[in-house]
């Protein structure tokens, strides 16, 4: 009897293991998905926005912040996940010389599943991941 007793204890524990292991792994492949992202799309966009008639005349490299804020937006939307919902934020954009402050917030909504007694008892918990990047253009000349 004392050892089934163990034996359910081990298997209880090895179920609850493997929650939180899936629970964590959703919250950590969210935030790493996110901060990717936002650096890729960011130095993606910074080189479309980039006003190319201003270089040839000046020689100095200038972007354009209405064409940086539409093209961060479009692909930033076309590689969002669709089940979050993400609060972009641009802190600061500067045309000259190119640097752009971005924060990105998005909510996960996680389930912890309880039983109490006979009864199953679910709460929902409301996380806030929160990524931000301060870029500057570099070109290699």
């Amino acid at each position: 009897m004392n050892r089934s007793f163990w034996a359910v204890f081990v298997i209880m524990l090895g179920i609850a293991s493997i929650f939180f292991i899936v629970f964590f792994q959703g919250i950590t492949n969210t935030d790493e998905h996110n901060s990717q992202m936002l650096k890729e799309v960011t130095e993606a966009a910074m080189w479309d926005a980039v006003d190319y008639s201003h270089y040839r005349k000046t020689g100095s490299i200038k972007i354009n912040k209405e064409k940086f804020v539409e093209n961060f937006i479009r692909r930033f939307s076309e590689s969002a996940s669709l089940s979050r919902s993400y609060r972009i934020e641009f802190l600061d954009v500067n045309e000259t010389p190119p640097k752009v402050s971005i924060r990105i917030r998005s909510d996960v909504t996680g389930n912890v599943v309880a039983t109490i007694g006979e009864g199953i008892d679910e709460d929902a918990n409301d996380f806030t991941t929160t990524n931000r990047i301060d870029s500057i253009l570099e070109t290699p000349y």
